[in-house]
């Protein structure tokens, strides 16, 4: 019992992480939680370095860096690490989905779990941007600066309708692995290549978009791969690193591809929307190069202190990257109204350069208190069904359609509107919470138990 006068001390977040890092079975794959933890925040820097707004004549213009300084379209070789994320998806949904085959759970209670994970942190991003977007109509803001600023922010979504479209067909992508091994990945590979080959053969329109499927899917069964020991020998992982490098620049050297791996303003092509053949080969090259690391990496973890950073960084990541760029718009928005400061000096300079240190000061300042305030949205998602019945297929099924229909037209239409009096495309903003109700989470879950 505690003497008189003393007070327990609160716990820090960092005591909150150390204290789950010590909880960590040994035989939890460390590398893979880092991997998670480095790729979301290769994007976060990526996202922060390209967007390149200045002011010209008075007036604010959304600079890309990659268009200005085309050089700098190599640098997406390294900082387009969406593979990654897919990789490490696969790796630890075969580790969960075979753990809940050997517990003869249901296919139902496992994902509505992985959805709830997703969706949770997903929908105060809406409801603020949503928020704007009507505040700023209702003031008289220009529509084109709402309509700028909520798509700039809810770009990251587009990544979420992808990546639980992949998850949500874990049953049948496993059972691939298990039954055809590598072949389930080639076939996937021989598929994207099919689509990229009629695209560019026979110019069909959006044909070209069944490579989200072909592409994240083949790159995820190599997460499979990576689970089951296949790229253990460093030198196959290596070979395997060096072919994507080669198929990459072959395809960029002598094919259709352009050299980023992101889209860029102004080019035909894009590698990532949708993603093609050459985003494959950089995966593969990622795969490859970043397991050749792994014993090295998972020696490294053996320090608490590392191993303890990677555990905080993973408790906040999916707020880190939903939230870096509606920090990113703040600060842009606070140097206008202060007269444009620091947005007079012309990207790609010295003086651009010089600065980036000072501007990324200020969007890390941005982004902490909207880690403190939403991050819980993301850490109450990581909780277990708890009484919650499983729910019926159909009901998975739609809501899952709603909720990816939202977040597709949200990243690629944006949720404000150019006509109307809201100023916001409100049926877009209604499917992720259609969804969510669907497959019973939030509030109306909350009211559903309290009626029983």
């Amino acid at each position: 019992m505690a003497e008189r006068g003393e007070t327990a001390a609160k716990p820090t977040l960092w005591s909150r992480a150390e204290d789950m890092a010590r909880k960590a079975p040994p035989e939890r794959n460390r590398y893979v939680d880092f991997l998670r933890a480095f790729s979301i925040l290769a994007v976060v820097i990526g996202h922060w370095l390209v967007a390149a707004p200045y002011i010209d004549n008075g007036v604010v213009q959304g600079g890309h860096l990659l268009g200005i300084l085309p050089w700098t379209q190599w640098l997406t070789w390294g900082f387009q690490v969406m593979p990654i994320f897919f990789l490490v998806g696969g790796f630890s949904h075969a580790l969960s989905w075979s753990a809940n085959q050997r517990k003869e759970g249901s296919y139902a209670g496992w994902f509505t779990g992985r959805l709830r994970r997703l969706i949770n942190p997903v929908l105060p991003l809406f409801l603020i941007w949503t928020a704007f977007a009507l505040f700023g109509t209702a003031m008289g803001v220009d529509r084109k600066i709402v309509e700028l600023a909520t798509q700039l922010a809810l770009i990251p979504v587009w990544f979420l309708a992808v990546y639980l479209m992949v998850g949500a067909v874990v049953p049948i992508t496993h059972a691939a692995w298990k039954k055809y091994g590598m072949v389930s990945f080639w076939g996937l590979v021989a598929g994207a290549i099919t689509i990229d080959a009629v695209t560019f053969a026979l110019n069909i329109p959006y044909v070209n978009f069944v490579n989200f499927a072909f592409i994240w899917l083949a790159v995820h069964q190599l997460g499979y791969a990576w689970s089951e020991g296949y790229f253990a020998n460093t030198k196959r992982a290596l070979l395997w690193g060096m072919a994507g490098l080669t198929a990459l620049a072959l395809l960029v050297g002598f094919g259709p591809y352009p050299v980023a791996m992101i889209g860029v303003p102004g080019e035909e092509v894009s590698n990532s929307m949708p993603p093609t053949i050459a985003l494959l080969a950089l995966g593969i090259a990622q795969t490859g190069f970043a397991l050749a690391l792994e014993p090295a990496a998972r020696r490294m973890l053996d320090s608490m202190k590392i191993w303890t950073v990677v555990v905080l960084m993973n408790g906040m990541i999916m707020t880190t990257y939903l939230w870096h760029l509606t920090a990113f718009v703040l600060v842009m928005v606070a140097a206008w109204l202060l007269g444009g400061i620091g947005l007079e000096v012309a990207p790609g300079s010295g003086a651009w350069w010089l600065a980036r240190p000072i501007w990324f000061a200020l969007y890390i300042a941005a982004l902490l208190p909207m880690i403190m305030i939403f991050a819980k949205y993301e850490q109450a998602g990581t909780g277990g069904q708890g009484d919650r019945a499983d729910l019926p297929h159909w009901r998975l099924i739609v809501g899952l359609l709603f909720v990816c229909a939202g977040l597709a037209a949200t990243a690629a239409i944006s949720i404000a509107s150019p006509l109307g009096v809201t100023g916001v495309r409100l049926w877009v903003v209604a499917m992720p919470f259609i969804g969510a109700a669907f497959i019973g989470f939030g509030p109306a879950h909350k009211l559903a138990r309290r009626l029983k």
